[in-house]
């Protein structure tokens, strides 16, 4: 069986996600990823983690992600077979990996960009993380326009990624009012019985 380690709110919402989709039996594991007990597991300390039986510690969320789509193809998660669409899915993955979820660093964790952990010099890297979210979030706004999903005219494994990180948004100080397509998005996949179900178990409100 499956173990997933996650941390909540954290990107591991995307396979938490995923694997409802799939419908086969997991196991969950809410963890500290500063835990000692933890680091000896995963000595990054990244969630989300997957363990697939007696398999080896598997991180990074969109290869995670890869190999849950890989391991059920049936699930239709994956790309459509096209060399084209191999290439969107992945453009769109690392989009989310290297450009939307660093934006957010300085804004969840500012104290790791500081020599002065004053407040005052708080406020000034999250006032910087907001100029970066906005580029990110605007680039996405517009690819999202008339598009019901991140990649194709299917659900991908991408659509839950980019909905973990689309959450976030709502702790910005005008939370998604400024992206009208990222807020149809997220108001579409909040609905998802699958999305409901994980965000359940993580104890997340919205």
């Amino acid at each position: 069986m499956m173990k997933l380690f996650y941390a909540p709110g954290t990107c591991a919402l995307a396979p938490h996600i995923v694997l409802e989709w799939i419908g086969q039996p997991y196991e969950l594991q809410k963890v500290k990823p500063s835990d000692p007990e933890y680091l000896r597991l995963n000595p990054l300390g990244q969630v989300p983690a997957l363990m697939d039986g007696n398999s080896s510690v598997m991180n990074q969320a969109d290869a995670v992600l890869k190999y849950l789509a890989h391991k059920y193809p049936e699930a239709q998660l994956n790309d459509d077979g096209t060399l084209e669409g191999a290439y969107e899915l992945d453009r769109w993955l690392a989009f989310l990996t290297g450009d939307v979820h660093p934006a957010f660093f300085p804004f969840f964790a500012p104290q790791r960009y500081l020599i002065d952990d004053s407040e005052p010099a708080r406020n000034s890297v999250k006032e910087a993380a907001y100029k970066l979210i906005d580029r990110v979030y605007r680039h996405l706004d517009q690819h999202l326009e008339n598009k019901e999903h991140l990649v194709g005219d299917r659900r991908t494994i991408a659509d839950p990624y980019a909905f973990a990180m689309i959450r976030w948004g709502n702790l910005l100080p005008n939370g998604l009012s400024n992206y009208p397509q990222i807020d149809r998005f997220y108001q579409h996949w909040r609905n998802d019985e699958g999305v409901q179900r994980a965000m359940q178990q993580q104890g997340i409100q919205k």
